[in-house]
């Protein structure tokens, strides 16, 4: 069977890609997971997990900071914390969201200092939440975590296990809209390797290539692209 292409727009007269249930077949399907695993919650960290439950973003900078956190629990919606400003755009923006898109951040890598008490706040949010489900004394699976969260968290009680396999299970098959987004990336690629191979010539530095390739995706949209080597 032929993959179907759509282009890079959206349009009223057309059925392309469906973010809707995008989003709702994502939550719909970890959270299917969640219920059949022995865990109580999922507590994420990692920007990628985050948006693949919540459907939030708030851009490529903070991929490797480990500020923002996500709740799951069984039977449940998610709550999400993040930047104030963030969590306030996310209200806004995100009205599958809503109110429970809510202020708190971690300690960014260790940049806030151990007297900041956010790794203490972060626990006691997530304990909260935990004693108010009656969850407090299951499993909470944890995709990744800076170590004093982890030992905050343990100071709250809460019995921390494995919860990045959840995450890479439920990405196992794709939706039908993550394969037409996969599709459109490929498409992406497709036409900056055209440029480059038109670019292309004696002297052309690989910097030059990167920057060439780096322009062409992020015109076309792309929110990130690996910096590897072009050849």
């Amino acid at each position: 069977m032929a993959i179907k292409t759509y282009g890079l727009m959206g349009v009223d007269w057309e059925e392309r890609t469906n973010f809707e249930r995008l989003r709702t077949e994502r939550l719909t399907r970890i959270k299917r997971l969640l219920k059949e695993s022995s865990i109580g919650a999922l507590l994420c960290f990692d920007m990628n997990n985050i948006r693949y439950i919540t459907a939030t973003h708030i851009g490529t900078w903070g991929m490797d900071k480990l500020t923002r956190f996500s709740l799951l629990a069984q039977d449940d919606e998610p709550i999400l914390w993040d930047f104030g400003s963030a969590a306030r755009h996310h209200q806004i923006y995100c009205p599958w969201l809503g109110e429970r898109s809510r202020a708190g951040i971690s300690t960014q890598r260790g940049a806030m200092s151990p007297e900041s008490g956010r790794a203490e706040d972060v626990a006691r949010k997530i304990r909260i939440e935990l004693e108010e489900r009656g969850l407090l004394n299951e499993p909470v699976g944890v995709d990744v975590v800076e170590l004093p969260v982890l030992f905050a968290l343990q100071a709250e009680g809460i019995k921390v296990v494995d919860g990045q396999q959840l995450m890479q299970l439920a990405r196992l098959i794709k939706t039908v809209d993550e394969i037409t987004l996969l599709s459109t990336a490929c498409m992406m690629v497709d036409a900056a390797y055209d440029e480059l191979y038109r670019a292309m010539r004696p002297g052309f530095r690989e910097n030059e290539c990167v920057g060439l390739v780096s322009k062409v995706l992020y015109d076309l949209g792309s929110e990130l692209h690996p910096p590897a080597r072009v050849a």
